[in-house]
């Protein structure tokens, strides 16, 4: 299994604040939801950059409020963890996804501020292989590189379209935490993971 514990979130940022060369097509696609993320992100950096200049740590706000509320943090966490997710009490599970989903986000807002120039290609919206997903396939283009290819997987929750998953170049992110996580959880179970998320977010992660 390739480890992809930077790659991943880095791309995933880029991708996010990214407007999109591609019509996104009907406005309650998944697709569609990606685009206004996108534009929202960058049009909020563009007129805070000056603020963000001064003081990086507003970034982690900014990608909290705008791109993490369209990310299923509890799928998310619950489907890395895997099937040591039953051992955990509700208590734990709550600190589980707290923890994982601050991992992610000061992960994201980081790669944001390393943003280069990189473009999307919005390739086509299929269905997922379970009933109420769709797969957005995507292509990042990096001067000077190939472009990487990057699926996101999204489900129907509350009646919003989620993310709770990310595939680039055939790498899942919940299959790359999943192998990183069962290490920490066959040393030391539950408690022990959720002490490593904490460890890694007081170092900023």
């Amino acid at each position: 299994m390739r480890r992809l514990t930077l790659t991943i979130p880095a791309i995933l940022a880029s991708l996010l604040l990214l407007v999109p060369l591609a019509s996104a097509g009907a406005d309650g696609s998944a697709t569609a939801l990606v685009e206004r993320t996108a534009d929202r992100m960058l049009r909020t950096l563009e007129t805070r950059r000056a603020e963000i200049d001064a003081d990086p740590r507003l970034i982690y706000d900014l990608v909290g409020r705008i791109l993490a509320p369209h990310f299923d943090f509890d799928l998310i966490t619950q489907a890395a963890v895997g099937r040591d997710w039953r051992k955990a009490t509700p208590a734990q599970r709550d600190e589980l996804v707290t923890g994982f989903r601050e991992v992610l986000v000061r992960t994201y807002a980081k790669s944001l501020l390393k943003y280069s120039g990189e473009k999307i290609i919005y390739e086509k919206e299929t269905p997922g292989t379970r009933k109420g997903t769709v797969l957005v396939q995507t292509r990042v283009q990096a001067p000077g590189s190939t472009p990487i290819p990057i699926d996101y997987r999204l489900h129907r929750k509350a009646g919003s379209w989620k993310v709770y998953d990310v595939v680039i170049e055939n790498v899942s992110l919940i299959s790359n935490y999943r192998t990183q996580f069962r290490s920490v959880l066959a040393r030391g179970g539950i408690n022990a993971l959720i002490a490593e998320l904490d460890a890694k977010n007081a170092g900023g992660a």
